[in-house]
């Protein structure tokens, strides 16, 4: 039966299966080209962007007052911290992709290069504090000290923020490709660092939490929260 269906059914020659679907990629080059050379296109991507940035950056706030109205006695823990940094990391974006238009034009291609770069540094500096929260969770569970690690987060934080600053000062200066293109690579080991923070100190609380006896709200959330960070990355 499987010969007859075979054979009663019709047999496109290969060159028409060819033309065929190289008329398909034509067609879907052509739609490409036409969305990537279209201003409206863009504009639609760059304010769909701006405004999901916006809305990370609103939730954000909102859970910010949420902890400061519920436990104002604490003061500025780092989870406090943390969420302020999301909505000004965020909020920085939603204003970068929403002025898109005018990020380019500035005389000086160094301001250009400040817009862009800046919310990755912020970025950085921003989950690299939820990487020192779970890093004092891990170890004060350890019975481990934990005295140096917000002064390793300090240290870090500065060393990159001077070394960014120094380039950019340079690309002020001297406007020079090669060193553009090291900032580049700059950007990119800075956000490789900070996964390696995520994949040491998220991994370890993560199986922490997994051979933690007993089963408790806490326990979940703090692992559906580790969880939900690593698939946002």
């Amino acid at each position: 039966m499987r010969n007859l269906v075979s054979s009663s059914l019709p047999k496109l020659p290969s060159s028409e299966m060819a033309a065929a679907a190289g008329g398909v990629a034509l067609a879907l080059g052509g739609w490409w080209e036409e969305v990537n050379g279209s201003p409206a296109w863009q504009d639609g991507a760059f304010f769909s962007l701006s405004a999901a940035y916006a809305l990370v950056s609103a939730v954000a706030l909102v859970q910010l007052i949420r902890i400061q109205l519920r436990v104002p006695e604490f003061g500025w823990t780092t989870q406090k911290v943390f969420h302020l940094m999301n909505f000004i990391v965020n909020g920085v974006r939603a204003v970068v992709f929403g002025l898109h238009a005018h990020v380019f034009l500035f005389q000086s291609k160094v301001y250009t290069l400040v817009l862009l770069e800046l919310p990755g540094l912020l970025f950085f500096s921003t989950y690299t504090l939820l990487v020192l929260f779970w890093a004092e969770i891990y170890h004060q569970a350890k019975n481990l000290p934990t005295g140096k690690l917000r002064i390793i987060y300090i240290a870090v934080n500065s060393f990159i923020y001077v070394i960014q600053v120094c380039i950019w000062i340079y690309l002020g200066i001297t406007d020079n490709p090669l060193v553009e293109l090291v900032c580049k690579i700059f950007i990119s080991v800075v956000s490789f660092v900070a996964l390696l923070g995520f994949l040491i100190y998220g991994g370890r609380l993560f199986f922490m939490l997994r051979r933690f006896p007993i089963e408790s709200k806490g326990r979940r959330k703090k692992l559906y929260e580790v969880l939900t960070v690593f698939f946002y990355l």
